[in-house]
């Protein structure tokens, strides 16, 4: 029977294999190193001493065993380990580390010991991460410290419960629950699950079902043969490999995807390309052209070179070539410059953009583009916008005043007026010489003069003859007033005036009013007064004029 540190009986060294380590956990608050044991020291094993077999990972077994068989006092894993909580009783605990006599690095005893037998331990591959807190194997589920790290901070369940704290780590840290309890493949197997399968088959070989289902203890043999072949052996290597959120929708983690970028921005077209011929050579990624303006400057230096023994001309010539380099790179960036401040580059991009003006404010763009590198790109888009807008300004302001014209006071009836303008001009489109000459087939006179007047245009002539106007011009038809605002508050006889003259009833109870009005007030109306008042078609003005004087409306002066 051997001895320890202050002669601890050891007992047998059949008790105390090499390959581990035995610590006796002394609730004297004794440290291992004390220079005298306190009084009662040693006491019986059966009444003082608490014998239990600590798990050490393979490093730390190594550390403490040099430190103690090396005579140096073994200050790394004391000082972490010497802080332990007793959870069940409070207790402050101290550890002794107690090895039998004679023990040393090069010793053996009944089960092959010695530091050979402590390094095995190196080699075992189910080795763990240990918890930072007590530096025992973790087991799922664990806590990972969010906030420490590298290498990362990890506890048990235990030792987080109790707010374990070591150097930086804090209590009140975020924190993350590690599991594998979640699904990858199929919902109904979990990622542990999924990893014991494997190991299993590694272990009892493809095929053995039954042990490989003794093995993991939580699924069928069935279950494990089908679930393998249905996911590792006939599913393509490609497609097993990825998450099917669809059959996971109880998972646990679902990560964000990753936004895609294109690699064609900025474009890379090869040089045989289309666009790159559209963009005269430009090769974005590198902001430069595959020909420069004057791409051959560089050839007036190729033959210069400064020795000593130039005379003061030569030097000087040398040097003026040089200052005539350095303005043509200077006009080579300049233009450059003005290229990609106003977009020049993809001549096809900005002809779209040109596109969306009218044809007129084109013809300006296309005339003041010669000055957009004095104004600079944007105050010469601005000075287009600005004149894009006029154009739309004028003619808003040319359609009202041909409303105006027309007698039309709302926009009602100028979407009535509209619509049967379009319609006059697609009769119009339709109509040929045929069908013209046809409208004077039966009045012969009138026939010669629109013949006489053709020749004129043929001729070039600006035609003397005019085309009568009563029999040979085709009459308008009559305007319908079908659906029109303030139909309803004309008689028969006043809707008859408004389809011949071709007057809508709003305008016509407009007109009406401010003639009723104006003939109260001098006590009667010329028809030279109602024509100042209603500024139309002097023909439309008199029928108005004399249908109001013969149903007594008005009363001529």
């Amino acid at each position: 029977m051997g001895s320890g540190i202050w002669g601890v009986p050891l007992g047998g060294a059949e008790h105390f294999p090499a390959q581990q380590l035995l610590i006796t956990l002394l609730t004297l608050g004794l440290h291992p190193h004390h220079p005298t044991p306190p009084v009662g020291f040693p006491p019986q094993p059966e009444e003082g001493l608490i014998h239990v077999e600590w798990a050490l990972t393979a490093a730390e077994a190594l550390l403490l065993a040099q430190d103690i068989l090396g005579g140096s006092e073994p200050r790394g894993l004391w000082e972490r380990q010497n802080s332990l909580w007793d959870t069940r009783c409070g207790t402050r605990l101290t550890l002794l580390a107690l090895f039998p006599a004679g023990f040393s690095a090069g010793s053996t005893d009944s089960a092959g010991g010695g530091m050979e037998r402590l390094a095995s331990f190196s080699s075992d591959p189910f080795d763990k991460p240990p918890c930072r807190g007590c530096s025992s194997y973790l087991t799922e589920p664990y806590v990972k410290c969010a906030e420490c790290g590298p290498p990362p901070f990890l506890l048990c369940l235990q030792c987080f419960t109790r707010g374990f704290e070591y150097k930086k780590h804090q209590s009140d840290h975020t924190y993350e629950i590690m599991t594998s309890d979640f699904p990858v493949l199929d919902p109904n197997w979990t990622a542990q699950e999924e990893m014991s399968l494997l190991e299993a088959v590694m272990d009892c070989g493809f095929g053995n079902w039954q042990d490989v289902a003794n093995q993991m203890c939580t699924k069928s043999k069935e279950e494990c043969e089908k679930h393998y072949m249905k996911h590792f052996i006939n599913n393509p290597l490609f497609a097993s490999t990825l998450l099917n959120l669809k059959q996971a929708e109880e998972a646990q983690h679902h990560e964000t995807a990753i936004p895609f970028h294109s690699a064609d921005d900025p474009p890379r077209p090869t040089f045989d390309s289309l666009l790159s011929r559209d963009m005269a050579g430009y090769m974005p990624a590198r902001a430069d052209f595959v020909e420069e303006f004057d791409n051959y400057a560089e050839w007036d230096l190729r033959d210069i070179d400064f020795v000593e023994d130039d005379s003061d001309i030569l030097h000087a010539l040398k040097i003026a070539v040089v200052d005539i380099y350095h303005s043509r790179l200077k006009e080579r960036q300049r233009r450059k410059k003005i290229i990609r401040d106003h977009g020049l580059i993809n001549l096809r991009k900005f002809q779209i953009l040109e596109r969306r003006y009218p044809k007129e404010v084109q013809e300006l763009y296309e005339t003041m583009r010669r000055f957009a590198r004095i104004l600079g790109p944007l105050e010469h888009d601005k000075f287009i916008e600005s004149h894009a807008l006029e154009f739309e300004l004028r003619r808003e302001i040319k359609r009202l005043q041909e409303y105006r014209a027309a007698g039309i006071t709302n926009f009602c009836s100028a979407r009535t007026y509209e619509h049967l303008k379009k319609s006059r001009d697609e009769e119009r489109l339709k109509r040929t010489m045929l069908s013209e000459v046809l409208q004077y087939i039966q009045d012969s006179s009138a026939c010669q003069q629109w013949l006489s007047r053709q020749a004129d245009i043929d001729s070039g002539l600006t035609p003397t003859v005019p085309v009568p106007s009563t029999t040979g011009r085709r009459s308008a038809p009559p305007l319908n007033l079908t659906g029109l605002p303030g139909t309803e508050k004309l008689n028969e006889k006043e809707k008859e005036l408004c389809q011949m003259v071709r007057l809508v009833p709003g305008a016509y109870l407009e007109y009406k009013a401010a003639l009723v009005n104006e003939c109260n007030k001098q006590g009667g109306l010329r028809l030279a007064q109602a024509r100042a008042l209603i500024k139309i078609d002097v023909n439309k003005t008199r029928k108005i004029y004399d249908f109001l004087i013969r149903e007594g409306y008005i009363t001529k002066a």
